[in-house]
């Protein structure tokens, strides 16, 4: 739960609450560490890849639209062109 709170930059208390909204509505479930059972794991269900592959399309979109209008500022110009140069990594 620690490296998901850190991946989407939240208080470990709010990714909490973030993933039991989402395992409420059947998009992740939960697992305790085998050999530590104080760690928590989580997996993204059937549902939840489907869901996620549906919403693709409008995150690229958004996505898209965001570069576009930070490339038109002098400052963020560069770094715009570096991380369009960024290959997104390939799910396992």
């Amino acid at each position: 739960m620690k490296q998901v709170a850190d991946a989407v930059v939240l208080s470990q208390s709010a990714t909490t609450r973030l993933v039991t909204r989402l395992e409420d509505r059947g998009l992740l479930e939960r697992y305790l560490c085998p050999t530590d059972r104080r760690g928590i794991y989580t997996n993204v269900t059937e549902a939840g890849l489907k869901l996620l592959e549906e919403a693709r399309p409008t995150n690229d979109a958004a996505l898209r639209e965001a570069l576009d209008q930070a490339a038109k500022n002098p400052e963020l110009a560069p770094l715009v062109r570096v991380v369009e140069t960024l290959k997104a990594p390939v799910p396992a």
